[in-house]
């Protein structure tokens, strides 16, 4: 059964980190693009990064550009998305996804988790 999960959400201070990690069961992770996105309430989903098959180049939103890096993990089966100099704005629902390739619209991913919840407020 595909699978993925999240986790390393949480509530933290403006300024702070986080890592995010997405797990995958029952495929590789390295054969595809992982994409990670957050979706606020009433507010439409948004990539906030992409690493694509092969790591050629990584994608970042304009918004996170300089604070948040994604990776992968090939021996751990995951891609994580350490989030640096964390604002409000920040804060939103995180889920990771699959692709044949980095696209910025998420009608193109697949496989979603169920999300990790993250919080930046004092």
């Amino acid at each position: 059964q595909l699978q993925f999960v999240e986790s390393g959400g949480g509530l933290v201070q403006p300024g702070g980190s986080l890592r995010l990690s997405c797990a995958a069961s029952g495929f590789t992770l390295d054969y595809f693009a992982i994409g990670w996105f957050r979706q606020e309430p009433g507010k439409a989903r948004e990539r906030v990064a992409c690493i694509p098959y092969g790591d050629s180049s990584t994608y970042y939103a304009d918004s996170v550009k300089g604070r948040f890096t994604i990776s992968r993990d090939n021996a751990k089966n995951t891609v994580d998305l350490q989030m640096n100099s964390l604002k409000p704005e920040d804060t939103a629902v995180y889920y990771c996804a699959r692709s044949p390739a980095c696209s910025a619209y998420d009608i193109n991913y697949d496989y979603w988790g169920q999300g990790t919840q993250v919080t930046v407020s004092s």
